[in-house]
């Protein structure tokens, strides 16, 4: 009977054994599993830089500089962001890019946000997540002053130039299938085309078209209000949603901060008509 007992005794010592074993290997995996899953925001100060994608030649929001660097718009918000986050607004890369390879940009971790003129959109939204808007945009129609162009429908049968990727090409392929689009990779490019007359009129951003036509003698805006009433957001990888959530808070704080109106005075109002309504483009309290 002792010897019975004994066996028990050692029986389930073996098995408290065992449970406990299992139970520190499923807690470190736990632990584990939980540093190696550290959030975005983590990541970022653990690198002690903050990398942001923008446009290299879209100026007035991202365009590179004659000393080489990244200046604009979008460039002074990204600068405020390494501050805020980092405590140093020089903690920061800029990675130049183009309209067409944003979303793959975000989803190859190249780059942690998207400040590139991106206009949130409801396809887009499936791929990417976006922060709070800081910018309005619509879609807007510039050509040679001597255009009959006066309206959309004029270019029916007609050239249309626009930038690959972008909101006025899917638009236009939506709802006008008898223009005729010729897209390109880059805005140097598409404007360019529409200079050397390769096409009867450009589709872009209105922002962007009312700085353009203003510092570009011979061209007019035809149609500065196509299409719906949008928003341009900074934009993350949808694994990343505390950087999200940052970037919510941030944008809102800038908001009420008068940010944006400092932004806009600084790298926008001299590019554009004095007749232009500061917001008309940005958002403000």
């Amino acid at each position: 009977m002792k010897k019975w007992k004994r066996s028990i005794l050692a029986v389930l010592a073996v098995l408290l054994i065992a449970a406990g074993v299992a139970g520190c290997s499923k807690k470190e995996s736990t632990d584990t599993s939980g540093s190696s899953a550290a959030g975005k925001i983590d990541q970022i100060k653990a690198a002690d830089k903050i990398v942001i994608g923008v446009f290299g030649d879209k100026p007035p929001f991202g365009y590179i500089a004659e000393d080489g660097s990244n200046v604009g718009y979008d460039v002074y918000l990204g600068r405020r962001i390494a501050k805020d986050l980092l405590g140093d607004e020089s903690k920061v890369e800029f990675v130049t890019l183009e309209a067409a390879n944003r979303v793959e940009y975000l989803k190859s971790k190249k780059v942690d946000i998207i400040l590139a003129n991106f206009t949130v959109t409801d396809e887009r939204k499936e791929q990417v997540d976006f922060a709070e808007p800081y910018m309005k945009v619509a879609l807007g129609i510039v050509a040679p002053d001597g255009s009959p162009i006066a309206s959309v429908e004029d270019l029916k049968g007609k050239t249309l130039i626009v930038n690959k990727g972008t909101t006025a090409e899917l638009y236009f392929t939506e709802n006008y299938p008898d223009i005729k689009l010729v897209s390109y990779e880059e805005n140097t490019e598409t404007f360019q085309a529409l200079q050397d007359g390769r096409g009867d009129a450009l589709a872009h951003d209105n922002t962007l078209l009312f700085a353009w036509a203003f510092e570009n003698e011979g061209f007019k805006i035809v149609d500065g209000n196509i299409g719906s009433q949008d928003s341009i957001a900074p934009a993350v990888n949808k694994d990343d949603k505390d950087l999200q959530e940052w970037l919510n808070n941030e944008v809102k704080t800038l908001t009420k901060e008068g940010f944006f109106k400092e932004a806009y005075d600084a790298e926008l109002k001299e590019h554009f008509s004095p007749e232009t309504n500061p917001e008309d483009v940005i958002y403000s309290e």
